[in-house]
């Protein structure tokens, strides 16, 4: 088991219960978010749990700050997994995401991602070891309306997350991809539709520790809807389109 973890996006949803999963004795945690309030209050949470915990305030979507962050925690503690889980999706409606939304989505689903993986490959590959988990979602089989920025970026770290790790493991640098399915969450909240197999978010953090312990290259649950994702994937076009115009839209 890891003892030194990074984890961005920690102070709500599945880095929330991620921290709180792995927060135990002789465990490093290093936590960022961008709402300091909340991130203290699982850092507190976590160090109650005997965990040393560190939390920063900053934004994935700044290259300099977490260079220099992460550079900072590995200093500390070397790092053996850091979970780039930072992510923000859009209430969309029947208008669909503007450029803005647009934008927002891109910079930190992907950028962010490549603003926490590349500084902390960084830092293990001279020491050959090291692991590294990205969050995407089910939502990266196929492009949906009403949320095709969210879909998109979550497609783009997921295929990069998979040819990472083969490139990766040539100096021992494991790399997992995660893909949930609807997860409780103050993402999920906002939404009005039905969400099948709706998870807890403390359910779903024990699955991910377990995947990315045996070292799964990709970590999709819950099975039911993982099973859906890949045969919507696999729909033509014409069929998926006709499907599409039926599912309702993030309001």
């Amino acid at each position: 088991m890891p003892t030194s973890i990074l984890i961005t996006g920690a102070s709500s949803g599945l880095g929330e219960a991620l921290a709180r999963h792995y927060a135990q004795p002789r465990r490093h945690l290093f936590l960022s978010g961008r709402d300091g309030a909340r991130l203290e209050a699982v850092a507190h949470a976590c160090r109650d749990a005997g965990a040393d915990t560190h939390t920063e305030v900053v934004d994935v979507t700044d290259r300099a700050a977490m260079a220099e962050w992460i550079a900072r925690c590995d200093g500390v503690r070397a790092l053996e997994l850091v979970v780039a889980n930072a992510g923000i999706s859009a209430g969309t409606g029947l208008g669909g995401e503007d450029e803005e939304q647009t934008r927002a989505i891109f910079a930190v689903n992907l950028d962010g991602v490549l603003n926490t993986v590349l500084p902390a490959v960084a830092a293990m590959r001279p020491r050959r070891a090291g692991q590294i988990a990205i969050m995407s979602s089910l939502a990266s089989f196929r492009g949906m309306p009403g949320a095709p920025a969210y879909c998109g970026s979550k497609a783009a770290v997921r295929v990069w997350g998979e040819g990472l790790r083969g490139e990766l493991a040539r100096d021992n640098i494991r790399v997992s991809v995660i893909c949930p399915g609807f997860v409780k969450s103050r993402i999920t909240a906002r939404n009005t539709f039905p969400m099948p197999f709706l998870m807890d978010a403390h359910e779903a953090a024990a699955v991910m520790a377990k995947g990315l312990a045996a070292d799964r290259g990709r970590i999709s649950y819950p099975w039911p809807m993982a099973l859906a994702s890949w045969l919507t994937a696999a729909l033509p076009d014409a069929v998926m389109d006709w499907v599409a115009r039926r599912l309702p839209a993030k309001s």
